[in-house]
């Protein structure tokens, strides 16, 4: 953390959703449109981890971003993110309405989350591949929740018992923290819950509409005619109504 007690490191994980190829190419829009950003501000940006999609884009893109205060700037990107738009494949000029999920979680220290050992309720299980199946005879895979939340996380893809019960905690971490965070701030008064939304990934947050060159904020109700300037890394213009 800054001396502030900003966030500097987030983990921004993109994944597609109804659409088909058309989605995962919006993947791949949303995720330059975050880079140019990360660019513009002087931030960290790098690819983690991927699945491509054999049509083009990503099915899935996580990306770690390095800034100051690069949480406070993600964060209101949480949500679901529709576009509409003519795909290249489309001869009739039909427009397809798409969608990806966007989810931007802090990466927190140890030290920055308090969380007590009697806080945790830890269960150990076999891990599952495909279809259900157990894929170990030991049980690695690791479930923790956090009793005073309610958060539960999970992990199973790591080999050994300790090292996914380390992911688990990790998660959950960045999970207590954004939870505490979005509670201090309800109490304050500031978060104008019924305009951002909670950062849930079932919910619609924004539209991206491409033959009309505008983008609509369903949670402020706000629309710009710059879809392109935007999506060129203009984030900002819509950054700014959140502050």
């Amino acid at each position: 953390m800054s001396k502030k007690g900003q966030v500097k490191k987030i983990v921004v994980e993109i994944r597609s959703g109804a659409g088909g190829d058309e989605a995962s190419l919006f993947v791949e829009d949303l995720a330059r449109m975050y880079k140019r950003y990360a660019q513009q501000k002087g931030w960290k940006f790098k690819v983690a981890n991927y699945s491509a999609n054999e049509g083009g884009g990503y099915k899935t893109l996580v990306i770690l971003i390095k800034g100051e205060d690069a949480y406070g700037e993600m964060r209101n990107e949480s949500g679901v993110h529709r576009v509409q738009r003519v795909p290249e494949t489309e001869k009739s000029g039909r427009v397809h309405t798409s969608t990806a999920s966007v989810a931007i979680l802090p990466v927190i220290k140890p030290t920055d989350v308090n969380i007590k050992d009697s806080d945790l309720d830890i269960s150990f299980f076999r891990s599952s591949g495909p279809g259900g199946q157990n894929v170990n005879k030991v049980e690695t895979a690791v479930r923790i929740k956090h009793k005073p939340s309610g958060i539960i996380v999970s992990s199973q893809d790591e080999r050994s018992q300790a090292s996914n019960r380390e992911k688990a905690m990790s998660t959950l971490r960045a999970k207590i923290y954004d939870y505490k965070q979005r509670k201090k701030e309800e109490e304050l008064g500031t978060l104008r819950k019924d305009q951002v939304g909670t950062a849930d990934r079932s919910e619609k947050i924004r539209t991206y509409n491409y033959p009309q060159n505008r983008i609509t904020d369903h949670r402020i109700n706000k629309k710009w005619k710059q879809l392109d300037r935007i999506m060129e890394g203009e984030l900002g213009i819509i950054m700014k109504e959140f502050k």
